[in-house]
Parts: C-alpha cells; sequence; structure tokens
C-alpha cells in the first residue's frame, strides 16, 4: 500500500512538471513567433536605433495584448484604434522634430513651432 501511495505520487509530480514545461515552452514559441513577426515588419519598414526600437515595443505589446487577452472583436478594435492613434501622434512628433531640427529652430522658435506643428495647425 505505501509503495503504491508512493508512485501515485511521483507520477502526480511527473505529470505537473511536464504540464508546467510544455505550458512554459508554449509561452515561449509565442513569444518568439511575435518577435520574429515585428522583426520582419522592422526590418522592411526600414528602421533603424531609436525609430526600431520604439516599433518593437508597440510591435510587441499590441501582439502580446492581443495574444492573451482572448478580447471580443469590439473590445480588440477599440484597442487597436487606440495603439493606432498613439503611433499617429509619435509619427506626427517625429516629423515635426525633424522639420524643427531642419529650420534651424532652438528654444521658444522650436517650442513654438512643435506647439503648433502637434496642434495640427497648417501655419508651419
Amino acid at each position: 500500500m505505501r509503495r503504491t501511495t508512493w508512485l501515485v505520487a511521483m507520477g502526480a509530480a511527473l505529470a505537473i512538471v511536464a504540464a508546467q514545461a510544455i505550458a512554459q515552452a508554449s509561452h515561449e514559441n509565442s513569444q518568439q513567433q511575435r518577435m520574429t513577426s515585428c522583426n520582419a515588419d522592422a526590418t522592411a519598414k526600414g528602421l533603424k536605433g531609436a525609430e526600431r526600437r520604439t516599433f518593437m515595443k508597440s510591435c510587441l505589446s499590441e501582439k502580446s495584448t492581443a495574444a492573451t487577452t482572448g478580447a471580443t472583436a469590439a473590445a480588440s478594435g477599440a484597442a487597436g484604434s487606440a495603439a493606432a492613434k498613439g503611433s499617429t501622434q509619435q509619427e506626427k512628433m517625429k516629423t515635426c522634430s525633424a522639420d524643427a531640427r531642419s529650420k534651424g529652430l532652438k528654444g521658444a522658435d522650436r517650442k513654438a513651432f512643435m506647439k503648433d506643428c502637434l496642434s495640427g495647425s497648417t501655419a508651419h
């Protein structure tokens, strides 16, 4: 009886360890797939440096959120539009900053230009 109980306990422990290992491998595989996909997208867009890091961060967080939440289509659509809005704001910030840099603006002039540019004013 004692031996049977011991064998059952060992079998259960091995089953738990095996299930955890499979779950971990599955999670790592999905993370690797997201990383590969985002990396390919960044390479296709020709992104480098800070732009690439920003893109990778947003890409990985979008894909991990969509993969792990299992939310309804409406909820994921709302999250997608919020992510797109943030992405658009980042692109606008980069564009305005580049414009200010090309015009050689500094200090108060740069600040005023950036404010106008980011607000969507067409005066710049």
